[in-house]
């Protein structure tokens, strides 16, 4: 084995976003073949950590660590911070970094702002999801956005980057302003479709085809089944808006089960309700492989955990990028150890 010390970089968001803004539609793309791959086996995705404070309990931190083969072939982890109350100071709710390690010698490889990355794959699941849940029934027109902070307006970019476009579009969200501030976004932005608020969740729900749901909760808080019935595809970005009734009467398909079915997600909290999962029609995988057939006579949720393989493939691909732009920002000297038995001669070395 003739391995060396790779060189340490460290990629910040400035490069993150130039890398990714307007490939959208490769990015979809690169988390198809990410969630194949994992289907496949050819990943390891432990369980999330998850940090969290007695003093803020409303606060949290997750590490996701992970290993993807195939082309992408890295190890590494994201490490993502939720402070809900930074929204009130108007900054945004997550930041986030992730690790990447080569697989050869097990070397941190770089390190990279992550926050842009984490939205991208969501973003860009979400996207795939509403494709493949779709396809057998009619294309949505109308999409209604639950929740319109960073993630709602990734997914927007997204939706409209692959082809999506819309009739209407409607917008809720527990305050006022920001709603007002998503829908002058949406209006700016184009992609069609004529914009409303609406101040009810109820009333947004019932005039979508398509919802998406990117609040912060963390409890249940739509618990009317009634509202979904018309029988919308519903991207269930953040795990926790669903009460477990809504739950037991769709059809429901995640991304991972073992992952989705833990840390009192809507999902989990219909198992501990019923003692079972045979309210889970499969994963966004089987969909894929037609292992799964996906009805149209009830509502469909997407209940995507959020694997960190994703965020690493998305972080690998950002790196070779930059590294074939040759703008690999390397610390020189980062490890300062790097012979095992320190600086000594060869003939010390063997003596």
């Amino acid at each position: 084995m003739n391995a060396q010390i790779p060189p340490f970089a460290v990629i910040p968001g400035s490069q993150v976003h130039q890398v990714l803004t307007g490939q959208e539609r490769p990015l979809i793309e690169l988390i198809e073949d990410t969630y194949r791959l994992h289907g496949e086996g050819d990943t390891v995705n432990p369980p999330s950590y998850f940090l969290r404070f007695p003093d803020r309990p409303a606060s949290r931190i997750i590490a996701l660590p992970a290993s993807v083969g195939g082309r992408t072939r890295v190890d590494g982890m994201k490490w993502i911070s939720s402070f809900p109350q930074n929204i009130e100071a108007g900054i945004p709710r997550a930041s986030a970094v992730a690790i990447l390690n080569d697989q050869e010698t097990g070397y941190p490889i770089a390190c990279m702002e992550s926050s842009i990355i984490s939205a991208a794959r969501t973003a860009a699941s979400a996207a795939l999801a509403a494709d493949w849940l779709t396809r057998g029934r009619r294309r949505p027109r109308r999409v209604g956005f639950f929740g319109t902070g960073f993630i709602a307006r990734y997914i927007h970019t997204y939706l409209h980057a692959a082809g999506w476009s819309f009739d209407e579009v409607g917008v809720h969200d527990l305050s006022p302003e920001h709603a007002d501030g998503f829908r002058s976004y949406l209006e700016r932005s184009g992609g069609g479709g004529r914009v409303t608020v609406h101040g009810t969740g109820e009333e947004l729900i019932g005039s979508s085809d398509l919802v998406v749901l990117a609040t912060v909760a963390g409890v249940p808080h739509i618990d009317d089944p009634s509202w979904f019935s018309h029988n919308p595809v519903v991207l269930h970005v953040s795990l926790r808006d669903l009460a477990p009734e809504i739950v037991l009467q769709s059809a429901n398909i995640v991304d991972d089960v073992e992952h989705c079915l833990k840390a009192d997600t809507s999902p989990h909290l219909a198992e501990q309700q019923v003692g079972h999962r045979d309210f889970l029609d499969g994963t966004l995988f089987d969909v894929m492989t037609d292992r799964v057939r996906v009805p149209a006579d009830r509502p469909v949720i997407f209940s995507p955990f959020g694997l960190g393989v994703l965020d690493l493939a998305v972080s690998k691909h950002v790196y070779d990028t930059v590294c074939e732009r040759g703008e690999l920002g390397v610390v020189d000297g980062f490890f300062h150890e790097t012979s095992r038995y320190g600086d000594v001669g060869a003939d010390d070395e063997h003596a």
